[in-house]
C-alpha cells in the first residue's frame, strides 16, 4: 500500500498540509523553544557561577593575608557554645538552624539564607580566632541575591 498526495482529493490534501504545519508549529513551540530557554538560563548561571569564583579567587589573598588576630588556645569551651556563640556575635544568629554533633571533636551546622559576606568573614574568623577548621562545605544560593544556604562541618583542632 503506497500514498501518494496525487491520490487525495483538494480537500484531504489541505487537511494533510495544514495538519503537518500545525504539528510542526507545534514540534517548536513544546520542545525547541523551551529547550533553547533552559540552555540561555544555564549560560546565565554559568555565568553567576564564574563571577562569583572570580570574585573568591580575587578576596583569598587578603582573607589568607589577614592572619590570626586573637587566638585563644586552651579554651574550655565546647564547639557547639563556640560555634553558636560566634554566629550570633557575626550576626548569624538567625540564620543558624541547625547543629548536631559530627564525631568526635566535629559539629554539622546548618545556617539558611545567611548573608554571604558574613558567612565567609564568619568561617575565617572562626579559624583564626578560635581555631576551628571548616572540615567540609555546601554552599548555595537562597534564592535572593547575596544570601546562602550553607551546610558545613566544623572540626575543633
Amino acid at each position: 500500500m503506497s500514498f501518494s498526495l496525487d491520490s487525495l482529493n483538494e480537500r484531504e490534501r489541505r487537511m494533510v498540509l495544514f495538519g503537518g504545519i500545525a504539528a510542526a508549529i507545534l514540534l517548536v513551540l513544546a520542545v525547541v523553544l523551551p529547550l533553547d530557554r533552559s540552555v540561555s538560563q544555564a549560560h546565565e548561571r554559568l555565568g553567576r557561577k564564574q563571577a562569583d569564583l572570580a570574585w573568591m579567587r580575587s578576596v583569598a589573598p587578603q582573607l589568607a593575608g589577614a592572619g590570626p588576630s586573637v587566638s585563644r588556645p586552651g579554651s574550655q569551651q565546647s564547639l557547639l557554645v563556640v560555634v553558636d556563640r560566634s554566629a550570633h556575635e557575626a550576626g548569624l544568629g538567625a540564620a543558624l538552624t541547625a547543629s548536631e554533633p559530627s564525631g568526635p571533636g566535629g559539629l554539622r551546622v546548618r545556617l539558611d539564607k545567611a548573608p554571604f559576606d558574613i558567612l565567609v568573614g564568619w568561617m575565617a574568623r572562626l579559624g583564626d580566632q578560635q581555631g576551628v577548621k571548616v572540615e567540609s562545605a555546601s554552599i548555595d544560593n537562597a534564592g535572593q541575591p547575596g544570601l546562602v544556604n550553607a551546610a558545613l562541618v566544623l572540626r575543633a583542632r
